[in-house]
């Protein structure tokens, strides 16, 4: 009755490793995506509806 048996326990130093390799990881990737966010510029200009990023405005503006 193979379907029934128990599953094999994991080590506690493979759950460490796996905790660690995930904390990793998720590090890197935000990092990374800082970075590309960092040097990448836009492929298009943009929409001629809002205003460019470097600019705010003066006086605060009513919602339509």
């Amino acid at each position: 009755m193979a379907r029934h048996r128990r599953p094999q326990a994991v080590p506690a130093a493979t759950l460490r490793a796996r905790r660690r390799l995930a904390a990793c990881l998720a590090g890197v990737s935000a990092l990374t995506a800082t970075l590309l966010t960092l040097t990448v510029t836009p492929a298009g200009p943009p929409a001629p509806d809002r205003t460019p990023a470097g600019r705010t405005a003066t006086e605060p503006q009513a919602a339509p």
